[in-house]
């Protein structure tokens, strides 16, 4: 008996030996197959079409398809939820921004948003522009701050989450300007869109992607716009600063998560090549149009501004008691 299990050693190490040398192999010819790059927001929105970008240089540089994978609902919690349960293998990532630091100070998530992910990248961050259906009568932030105060809790404004940033946006506009305006969630920026320019909510506090169409279209008017300076695509809107109103800053930021445990190899890999995409000089010009700062950040550093944005946001939400309805 002895023998057998002095024989079966050998046997047995190699075994684990060639399993762990297929890992390896496997991490160096990685990717093999599609890529599936979730976004737990609607289609139509600002992730979808980062997303799309970033799926686009992956296949062109490594010729596999990236399925881009929309799984709106639950305050983005579906898609991240999902995310969180997939293999750690490379092959399933997401598009991930500023609500995933936002929503477990505010309800009880089935994943940490911290130790059940593997950051790869922050993408840039975005301004918050407010939009209004041209309906109302404001055409400035001092007028709309007219308008709410003789209309309290009659004006409506769209997020495309309760708890998202377009949902503290209002909130702290009500709190910092001295009104009442009413919350109405929507699934995604795209559904509240579509209702924000049929008249049906008369607010939105929007990253500038989402809007500058329609701006420029007439659909809607667009009276402010949060950060230091104006953006280029719509250079006749001043900041919030300069309307009156130099307290109200918040921004968005994007960027891509896979699953805890995913090896670093593969991590970097991803990572190196959404750095190369954030650095060419078209890149930058496209998000420069659409109102997004592209702002590359690795693994490590974008892992330590996740934490940092919990902690902060943390501290907004208690201070402001913000809850979600």
């Amino acid at each position: 008996m002895w023998k057998s299990c002095a024989a079966a050693a050998p046997l047995a190490a190699a075994a684990l030996l060639m399993i762990a040398s297929g890992s390896v192999i496997a991490q160096q010819t990685y990717p093999t197959r599609p890529i599936r790059f979730i976004t737990p927001y609607a289609p139509g929105g600002s992730t979808s079409v980062l997303a799309r970008l970033v799926g686009q240089h992956f296949t062109e540089r490594w010729g596999q398809n990236v399925i881009v994978d929309n799984r709106p609902g639950g305050n983005t919690v579906i898609g991240t939820e999902t995310l969180a349960k997939s293999p750690p293998d490379g092959y399933t990532i997401m598009l991930v921004a500023s609500t995933h630091a936002i929503l477990s100070s505010l309800i009880k998530t089935p994943y940490d948003p911290v130790k059940d992910f593997a950051p790869i990248a922050g993408l840039g961050v975005s301004p918050q522009v407010l939009v209004l259906f041209p309906g109302v009568p404001a055409n400035t932030v001092q007028e709309l701050i007219a308008l709410a105060k003789a209309k309290p809790g009659q004006l409506n404004f769209a997020s495309s989450g309760a708890g998202g940033p377009t949902h503290l946006s209002g909130e702290l506009f009500n709190i910092i300007a001295g009104v009442k305006t009413q919350h109405i969630p929507y699934k995604g920026a795209g559904p509240a869109m579509v209702d924000l320019i049929g008249g049906h909510v008369q607010m939105f506090y929007s990253v500038p992607i989402n809007i500058i169409g329609h701006v420029k279209s007439g659909k809607l008017k667009a009276i402010a716009v949060t950060g230091e300076n104006r953006i280029k695509a719509l250079p006749q809107m001043p900041t919030f600063a300069e309307a009156g109103l130099p307290g109200f800053d918040v921004k968005t930021w994007t960027g891509v998560l896979a699953p805890a445990g995913t090896p670093k190899s593969i991590v970097d890999k991803l990572s190196s090549e959404i750095g190369v995409l954030l650095a060419m000089p078209e890149t930058k010009d496209k998000l420069d149009g659409l109102g997004m700062a592209a702002g590359y950040r690795n693994a490590q550093a974008f892992s330590d501004m996740i934490k940092s944005e919990i902690a902060t946001y943390a501290k907004v939400i208690k201070a402001a008691n913000i809850r979600i309805d």
